[in-house]
């Protein structure tokens, strides 16, 4: 299951879109500002009943969110024991230096730009679901 942090619709169905046409058939959870994902993660508000056994394999996590910023969300993920070791790949329009030093100071495992273009941010989704979903070993359940 993928978590996908993203506030903007355009870049939420561009990234929905991408991940279906590269056959990325995971299910796709999506919260659309920095509080949201963390209650989801932490089974709070809206997500109190949802079952806490499962959790993502993948967090694609936007930076500039309303509400609590991607920073401030990896910053608690990272301090918390049932979530510390989820993978967390950035997936930003950010081009500051200083929020690429600040995502993998927090512990982020990647940090992706979103390319402009659709081919070329399609291309992304499919490495990067080749990556996470074959490739990589991913670590066990806490």
């Amino acid at each position: 299951m993928i978590l996908l942090v993203e506030d903007n619709p355009d870049d939420e169905a561009l990234t929905l879109r991408a991940l279906k046409k590269n056959n990325i058939l995971n299910e796709v959870v999506v919260a659309r500002d920095g509080v949201e994902a963390l209650d989801y993660l932490f089974g709070k508000g809206v997500y109190a009943d949802r079952d806490m056994s499962v959790m993502p394999n993948l967090i694609l996590l936007d930076l500039k969110l309303p509400k609590m910023d991607g920073m401030e969300v990896l910053r608690q993920l990272r301090t918390d024991d049932r979530t510390k070791i989820l993978p967390v790949v950035i997936l930003t329009s950010s081009k500051e230096e200083q929020d690429l030093i600040n995502g993998y100071s927090l512990g982020a495992n990647s940090y992706v730009r979103k390319p402009v273009d659709f081919s070329q941010f399609s291309e992304a989704v499919r490495q990067l679901g080749l990556y996470w979903f074959v490739l990589n070993e991913s670590p066990p359940r806490i």
